[in-house]
């Protein structure tokens, strides 16, 4: 079959792979059979890539074993296959289609070739639509997983029960979460029963490793991606034999471990053993989602650790209190110190709230602000996030360009439009050089006012709840 001809009216980063599928069910190396201009452009800025040539092995250029997985499934099963992960720095869309070849059938007793069309999308920023569509199975299995993250303000409880979820979503003997902090070099070993500080010794023991080394090594293992779902580890006796043969000594047979970030940057693992690899799509496919939001809480819970006083602290939301920003805007405004380059204050109130407290109750009022909270800290969770008071959220972004400003805020609101019950106003204002801070507020309050008017009047039934402008007097 001859592909070089139509693959590069396709975009993307477009491949095409073919493998052989053996009488006994193995599979051949995974062989690279044509690319697009788009991706040979990317391989030909390693000036160490060896040229390329139909039929050339894969990992001649690189080691990713889930992509392996992906082609070899969608290539055996002539089923089409759907993955979007963090790794490598970008967020990554891949569309996996079999493709089949006209002609005689080959004997039983031979091998037989398949072939699979590979479009790879790649960005810095979160789909909000690809991270929503999915199927109602996963989703039950994300909302569980969520709400089990958001119940309790006690972490280690919320931690131990996400495992007990993850346990059943694996269909794992073992399960973990395993916290990683790269600013203190601690790392916490959480299971379904609570931190298990013994337990991460011994497994870093039988490595001849310390538990932050641990993790190091399995960051390296994972080779930039996101995660590594293996039925059978042989694998590992390359490219990590220490950890190969403590797997072995302690009777594990298959591992999941999938990187949890925060960002760009590690804040944690999800380990399980001897799942059920029957399940390893859907496995695949709800871990893709639910690290999203495990990163966020261990990435808030590192950060509220490393404050001293608790009043600094929105108890509810996680997200810094009124008497923290209050703080934080006086030394702004006092000229004691110098002052961000660049300013860019957003208001970001919550709308219908009222409305959800009043018909459901003001816990599930609170779940609505939690939620909200969450979507905040994925799109500014690098700046400074407080809750003003009540649906109120202020948020200060020292030294940020104002595209910058206006890209995190239309990916705000997109977050907020994939949900089904979390809507903001927002008001945002971007200062350079000289500004005064208590006027850059005054006006972010008075735009958000606006758009929050806007809202009521496209949506009368929502139930307008009572508005007044909150600017700090």
């Amino acid at each position: 079959m001859e592909f070089q001809s139509w693959i590069n009216n396709l975009g993307g980063l477009t491949s095409v792979y073919s493998f052989d599928i053996m009488p006994d069910g193995s599979y051949s190396e995974l062989r690279l059979m044509a690319m697009n201009n788009n991706n040979a452009a990317l391989l030909s800025r390693n000036p160490n890539a060896p040229k390329f040539y139909p039929g050339i092995p894969w990992r001649s250029y690189f080691t990713d074993i889930n992509m392996e997985n992906f082609c070899y499934r969608c290539g055996s099963t002539g089923q089409p296959l759907y993955s979007y992960v963090n790794a490598h720095g970008y967020w990554l869309k891949g569309f996996y289609i079999p493709l089949f070849e006209e002609g005689e059938k080959q004997p039983p007793d031979s091998p037989r070739t398949a072939h699979v069309l590979y479009i790879l999308n790649t960005s810095k920023d979160i789909d909000p639509d690809a991270m929503a569509h999915r199927s109602a199975e996963t989703s039950s299995a994300v909302i569980n997983i969520s709400i089990k993250l958001h119940e309790t303000q006690n972490f280690v409880q919320a931690m131990s029960e996400t495992v007990s979820e993850l346990k059943k979503v694996c269909g794992s003997e073992m399960c973990a979460i395993i916290t990683v902090d790269k600013n203190t070099g601690d790392c916490a070993f959480y299971n379904e029963y609570g931190v298990q500080e013994e337990l991460m010794r011994n497994i870093s023991r039988s490595m001849e490793r310390s538990p932050f080394e641990v993790a190091q090594a399995w960051e390296k293992d994972l080779m930039g991606s996101d995660c590594m779902l293996l039925s059978n580890l042989e694998v590992l006796k390359v490219r990590d034999p220490l950890w190969y043969e403590s797997l072995r000594n302690f009777g594990i047979k298959s591992v999941v471990l999938y990187s949890v970030r925060f960002g760009q940057n590690v804040v944690g693992f999800i380990w399980a053993a001897n799942f059920n690899d029957e399940k390893v799509m859907q496995i695949k496919e709800i871990l893709e989602l639910t690290v999203f939001f495990i990163g966020s809480a261990i990435a808030n819970h590192q950060l509220m650790s490393q404050l001293e006083i608790k009043s600094s602290t929105d108890v509810l939301t996680q997200v810094g209190s009124r008497n923290s920003m209050n703080e934080r805007i006086e030394e702004l405004s006092s000229g004691e110190m110098i002052l961000p380059e660049t300013l860019g204050v957003v208001y970001a109130d919550l709308n219908g709230l009222k409305a959800v407290n009043d018909t459901l109750g003001h816990s599930a009022g609170d779940r609505v602000l939690s939620r909200a909270a969450s979507l905040l800290k994925l799109a500014f969770g690098e700046h400074e996030i407080y809750r003003a008071g009540g649906d109120e959220f202020v948020i200060l972004c020292s030294d940020i360009t104002e595209e910058e400003l206006e890209r995190k805020t239309a990916q705000l609101r997109a977050l907020a439009d994939a949900t089904e019950d979390v809507s903001f106003a927002v008001g945002t204002v971007w200062f350079s050089e000289e500004y005064d801070i208590d006027r850059a507020l005054q006006i972010a309050d008075a735009r958000m006012y606006e758009d929050k008017e806007e809202y009521y009047r496209l949506h009368p039934k929502k139930g307008k709840a009572q508005i007044k402008m909150t600017a700090r007097k």
